[in-house]
């Protein structure tokens, strides 16, 4: 079924992807920071779906490492020195992989502080993760797929891109535009893009981010399996925007219909809220 190529992929949304497209029977490069969590995670994956899993540990807020990803994307194969994990036992010899055909720009960055008086470093390394990832591995992924004529790509966006919530509503609302923008440029190539605009979704994220989920009721939570089940079946679709739930559609077509001064009055109780 092809192979596919999921950043983040060692917890939250990018375990879940790994899981569902695995079960599909696509083949995996798992990329994230946590090796030993990428081996054990690459182990389960072969021995349950028998599917083959690369594991390529990079740290996407680091250049020289996102281009490394961009190579695996743009090459078919590992960087030189990058040979699968032995203990994996999951991946086949470097020099023979297949072609990525899914890139799914999952990782992402909790900031879990305001702006102003902020950690500038911190909002920096979320910017290089959440955007400037995102284009560089698209620009390597949507290269080889339009040679060939054959490929998809999912970014994962949020509903907070249509919130004036901070820097991070900032950068899901660049990737919320870029994945619409590409889809225009790849229209007629063979090679789609999607973005999902998820809302809250229980995954380690918003512990990681230190956001209160105190008063949240249960309804406004999605499960990680739901998204990525309605992701995919987008992405299989051609679909360029996917909001998971009629809770989060009714909720984004409010927002929408929002006076821009309201959204952002909302940005700033939600800021005051979680300082």
């Amino acid at each position: 079924m092809g192979t596919a190529l999921i950043t983040g992929a060692s917890s939250g949304l990018g375990l879940e992807f790994a899981w569902q497209l695995a079960t599909a029977k696509h083949d995996l490069v798992l990329v994230a920071r946590d090796e030993a969590r990428l081996t054990d995670l690459a182990q389960q994956l072969h021995q349950v779906a028998g599917v083959d899993v690369e594991v390529l540990v990079a740290d996407l807020s680091v250049l020289d490492e996102v281009e490394r990803v961009a190579d695996r994307l743009r090459l078919g194969r590992l960087p030189e020195g990058d040979a699968p994990d032995a203990a994996a036992q999951a991946a086949p010899a470097p020099g023979v992989l297949a072609p990525v055909g899914l890139l799914v720009n999952n990782a992402g960055h909790g900031l879990g502080q305001s702006f102003v008086g902020g950690d500038l470093a911190h909002e920096l390394s979320a910017l290089d993760v959440m955007v400037r990832a995102v284009m560089v591995l698209s620009h390597a992924a949507a290269g080889q797929m339009v040679s060939r004529g054959r490929g998809a790509i999912v970014n994962v966006s949020s509903v907070a891109a249509l919130l004036a919530s901070g820097t991070y509503s900032a950068h899901k609302a660049w990737v919320r535009t870029f994945t619409e923008s590409l889809a225009v440029e790849l229209r007629g190539t063979g090679v789609t893009t999607t973005v999902v605009a998820p809302g809250l979704t229980r995954t380690e994220f918003h512990e990681r981010a230190a956001l209160d989920e105190d008063g949240l009721p249960d309804i406004a939570w999605l499960s990680a399996e739901q998204v990525v089940r309605q992701t995919l079946d987008a992405a299989r679709r051609g679909q360029v925007i996917v909001t998971p739930s009629w809770r989060y559609q009714l909720a984004a077509a409010t927002v929408r219909a929002l006076p821009r001064a309201v959204v952002r009055g909302v940005g700033r109780t939600g800021l005051q809220h979680r300082d």
